[in-house]
């Protein structure tokens, strides 16, 4: 294709909110790619590199965020239709959690306060700051909720969704190791494991590589865990003099 043409067709695109769209389609695509190349390990997650790509491009093209997002809306959108569609193949197993739900309520706090606790006190012992303290405190629930609160408790909401998606891949790179090793083989019970420690990204990895049953688990255990922490975490950092 010529030089001017190419020019042109950029001059078009970027003057329409469609090519960030097009962009994160094409960045998720290329990280989807690129972690298939190195044997799909969670370390490199694909919504990990898709943020790097896109980072870099708005670097390069000199792109504010709010230009970006024009476009980007429209995914942004459907996030809220789909984490509504987890519910359904929750509903499949509605009697299996109907059996379960005193364990699972049980378990849900206990992830909840062991996740808070080990953050808060592990950068407490190492001089942490108030501020970075309070930003660590909800990292184990999803972006969205854990920006909330960590604006709340005083923290830095952009930090907070970093330190989720770091907390997201650790958990799906860990999580079938400890598995193997204390031989948990029950999909229910490895699915709301990954969805309490991991949120979204344990959801996905649920779905995608251990199966429906850990997927549909993995989404009760992301929603609980975020309700659930909004009304734990304040008394939790206040216990620790925050």
């Amino acid at each position: 294709m010529p030089v001017p043409v190419l020019d042109q067709l950029w001059v078009y695109l970027s003057a329409s909110p469609l090519l960030h769209l097009l962009v994160t389609f094409l960045a998720f695509m290329g990280a989807s790619y690129i972690n298939r190349l190195l044997g799909g390990t969670p370390f490199l997650h694909p919504v990990v590199l898709t943020i790097v790509l896109i980072i870099g491009f708005l670097t390069l093209t000199d792109t504010d965020y709010a230009t970006y997002f024009e476009g980007a809306q429209f995914i942004h959108f459907l996030l809220g239709p789909a984490t509504v569609a987890l519910a359904i193949p929750l509903y499949d197993y509605r009697e299996r959690v109907r059996r379960m739900l005193v364990p699972i309520l049980l378990s849900c706090v206990a992830g909840i306060v062991t996740a808070v606790t080990s953050a808060v006190g592990v950068a407490m012992l190492m001089g942490a700051s108030r501020e970075t303290v309070l930003t660590l405190s909800p990292k184990s629930v999803t972006s969205p909720i854990a920006m909330g609160i960590a604006e709340k408790l005083g923290g830095i909401p952009s930090l907070a969704a970093g330190l989720v998606l770091i907390t997201g891949s650790l958990g799906c790179a860990l999580g079938p190791t400890i598995f193997r090793l204390v031989r948990v083989r029950d999909p229910s019970v490895q699915g709301f494991t990954m969805g309490v420690a991991a949120h979204g990204f344990g959801t996905a990895y649920s779905f995608s590589s251990i199966g429906a049953v850990a997927g549909a688990f993995a989404g009760l255990a992301m929603g609980l865990t975020g309700l659930l922490t909004a009304f734990i975490l304040p008394p939790l950092v206040h216990f620790f003099g925050f």
